[in-house]
């Protein structure tokens, strides 16, 4: 069992972020467990990059002096797995927000699907989704685009080192990405969608390894408050 001094000391601890929670949550279910169980005024607690509330899967959260570590294991190389459905688009690239173009999808053959994995490995220049908490001005960007905002968002490289079609089942195409620090899902699934002169989306997504961290050793926020 963690003693009140494990968690003030510094812990590194392994979460399964639940459909539909914000990372944010996570880190606050966290926090007050850890609280209520040892009678503390406050802890320092944060997390190691954020997880979409449509996104499930490892979340890295330190606490106490560990907090430090932070910026070191955001930097980490993480791997997903998930679903692109293809021939239709969202405003958000991903579930959040309504269907907005549909595509015929008649045209793309399996082979189509799995060579148009080639052009996205390596270095590669990718723009940030619309709906996205990256700053400009200021505001998220997420604030510009729910008010009808147009604004210009700067690309930026990242890096994709393994990029595999797990299964086809149109419209959906299940996939695994290992991939950088401030590699967006959501970019990925709309610019796979127009290489395959169609339009696609993010619907579903797990965070499955953070560096060495693997989402098999992670548990529930609800399951950490029952072994705590």
């Amino acid at each position: 069992m963690k003693t009140k001094d494990d968690f003030l000391n510094g812990q590194i601890l392994l979460i399964d972020k639940p459909l539909e929670w914000s990372s944010f949550q996570a880190v606050n279910a966290l926090k007050w467990a850890i609280r209520k169980k040892f009678d503390l005024k406050k802890i320092k607690i944060g997390h190691a990059g954020t997880l979409d509330p449509l996104a499930t899967g490892l979340l890295i959260i330190c606490t106490g002096k560990f907090t430090k570590k932070i910026p070191e294991l955001q930097g980490q190389i993480k791997e997903y797995t998930g679903t692109f459905t293809l021939g239709a688009t969202t405003p958000s690239y991903d579930l959040e927000t309504e269907v907005d173009e549909t595509f015929s999808t008649e045209h793309i053959t399996d082979e189509d699907i799995k060579s148009a994995t080639k052009q996205f490995l390596g270095e590669i220049v990718q723009v940030p989704p619309v709906f996205s908490a990256l700053k400009k001005d200021g505001k998220r960007l997420y604030e510009f685009a729910r008010e009808g905002k147009k604004v210009e968002i700067k690309s930026r490289k990242i890096e994709i080192s393994e990029f595999e079609i797990v299964q086809i089942e149109m419209p959906k195409v299940h996939f695994r990405v290992v991939c950088s620090k401030g590699t967006y899902i959501r970019s990925l699934a709309h610019d796979f969608g127009k290489s395959l002169q169609s339009g696609a989306h993010l619907s579903s997504l797990r965070r499955t390894k953070i560096g060495d961290f693997n989402v098999s050793n992670a548990v529930t926020p609800m399951v950490f408050k029952e072994n705590l």
